[in-house]
């Protein structure tokens, strides 16, 4: 039964953020075929940031109608919703529209936002949910959440979407020699793509059966409830648990609070918790600042100008840093959980290393389209290694800054989530304008680009 568990949470933990995961590895493709082009991933930025008002939403009925608001009803909502969206945005993501005499497409963006909803939402719903089980299936549930990003990563490469090469073409023009028009024939680069190993639709199609099972294990994980009671009793033979967030009593003389756990005073406290410490206000100020830094570059500012940093290198480097990239995330939360460290001058170096791979990711998009050794091979090499550690480095730093607050108490951990979406949110409002209205970065095709030597 417990093997069956843990099965179910990982399963459930890969719903959580596989939608928006699977659009940022399949841009590549995406960018080559709809109108918005290059400035594609500063739709999406904004777009996820707007959809921040579903865990907005929550949680101030959480606070102010507490027990209103079914937390069951909730997943089971946001689940379906996830399964249409994705099922529609298999059959429609190419459709385009005319809005102010610009194309634009209309059917994707819009299904982007029902899906950016479905996986803000979870942040505030599946962890609460979990938090009704032993500690160690919240651990095999935070593995299932690294795998949302890993699977569909693993995904986008068996499909090779977006790898291109530059081919001699040879065309017939006209041309005037004195008085007589001539035919001569010109030789030009162009670029080549290589056929997709399946299309987008079986793309996305896969990430609406990865919802669907996400949605079975949380139905066999709801209908069990007194399994959970029972094993959650032989951990903490006591008569008090934990059911969602908004339950958690206060501290009192037979209890103490640790990582989101209420235990009694005699249990032993589960291996993965570290031991409680205290941080002055100063500290305290450090770590909240280093949150939302990291969530302004990570979710907002970097994001955005991806396409300018990695396509002047071409597609096969774009669409290598979009699928290594999301295979660091999850790396990186593996390595936390093994290696953690609750050294703030270590996350502040750590910040200061990842913050320095994001500048130069930065400083690129800024040269597009003719930046640093763009026709070496150590051009191309430097700038997916630079996004791999950049992506890297940061997650760590968020997830220990998590596990250090978690230590502290459940408050710690609201105001850890309101810090990130904020760093997220002044990231996207910097970033859209500069993209999009003052055309900040240029683009131009990698394979006709003639860049000064």
């Amino acid at each position: 039964m417990a093997l069956l568990t843990h099965l179910l949470a990982c399963v459930f933990g890969t719903g959580s953020w596989v939608t928006i995961n699977g659009l940022w590895v399949e841009l590549p493709l995406l960018v080559m075929v709809l109108p918005e082009k290059w400035d594609l991933p500063s739709y999406i930025t904004i777009i996820i940031q707007t959809a921040n008002v579903g865990p907005l939403f929550v949680t101030l009925m959480h606070r102010f109608r507490p027990g209103l608001l079914k937390e069951v009803a909730v997943i089971y909502v946001i689940v379906s919703m996830g399964i249409v969206a994705s099922l529609l945005l298999a059959f429609l993501w190419n459709y385009t529209s005319s809005i102010a005499g610009q194309l634009h497409s209309t059917a994707f963006l819009i299904l982007t936002f029902f899906l950016a909803l479905v996986d803000c939402t979870s942040s505030v719903t599946f962890l609460p949910f979990m938090m009704q089980l032993q500690p160690q299936y919240l651990t095999t549930f935070f593995i299932g959440e690294g795998l949302s990003g890993l699977i569909p990563a693993l995904i986008a490469l068996g499909q090779g979407s977006g790898i291109s090469s530059c081919a001699n073409v040879s065309r017939m023009v006209n041309a005037t020699i004195g008085n007589e028009t001539v035919e001569t024939t010109v030789f030009q680069l162009e670029t080549r793509y290589f056929p997709a190993n399946f299309s987008t639709l079986l793309f996305f199609l896969l990430m609406t059966v990865m919802m669907v099972a996400c949605l079975l294990a949380f139905f066999f994980l709801a209908r069990q409830p007194k399994v959970w009671e029972l094993s959650q009793q032989q951990l903490f033979p006591s008569d008090v648990m934990l059911s969602s967030f908004e339950q958690i009593p206060e501290k009192g003389a037979d209890s103490h609070l640790s990582g989101g756990y209420l235990c009694p005073k005699d249990a032993k406290r589960p291996r993965d918790i570290l031991p409680e410490v205290s941080y002055s206000v100063a500290k305290s100020t450090f770590i909240y600042l280093v949150i939302a830094w990291v969530s302004t570059l990570m979710n907002g500012v970097l994001p955005s100008v991806q396409s300018y940093s990695c396509l002047p290198y071409g597609n096969t480097a774009y669409h290598l840093t979009a699928t290594l990239s999301s295979m660091a995330n999850p790396l990186a939360c593996i390595v936390a959980m093994v290696l953690p460290s609750r050294s703030l001058a270590l996350l502040g170096v750590l910040t200061a290393v990842g913050t320095g791979f994001g500048a130069y990711n930065m400083a690129i998009a800024v040269m597009s389209p003719c930046p640093l050794l763009q026709q070496s091979q150590w051009g191309d090499a430097t700038i997916v290694l630079s996004w791999v550690l950049f992506t890297g480095t940061l997650s760590y730093v968020k997830v220990m800054a998590g596990v250090i607050l978690r230590s502290r108490s459940h408050s710690a951990l609201v105001w850890y989530g309101a810090v990130e979406q904020l760093g997220s949110l002044l990231g996207a409002l910097l970033m859209f304008p500069l993209v999009n209205i003052y055309d900040f970065f240029q683009s131009a095709d990698y394979c006709s680009l003639k860049c000064p030597t």
